[in-house]
C-alpha cells in the first residue's frame, strides 16, 4: 500500500498528536534503573539485558 492510495492509514493518528513523546535515554541518562514517584508510591523502572522496560512498584 502506498501513501497515495485512498485506503492508506494516516502516518500520525490524531490521538498521538496530543501525547508527549519522551525518549528513554533522556529518562535513564546512561543508567539501567530509575525511580519514579507517582502519588504516594515509588516505582522502579529497569532496562533489561534484552533492552526491554520493566516497571515494578
Amino acid at each position: 500500500m502506498t501513501p497515495n492510495e485512498p485506503d492508506a492509514a494516516p502516518a500520525v493518528s490524531p490521538a498521538s498528536q496530543t501525547q508527549r513523546l519522551v525518549e528513554s535515554r533522556e529518562l535513564f541518562r546512561g543508567e539501567n534503573e530509575i525511580l519514579i514517584s507517582h502519588g504516594d508510591a515509588i516505582y522502579r523502572m529497569k532496562i533489561t539485558r534484552q533492552g526491554k522496560l520493566i516497571l515494578n512498584k
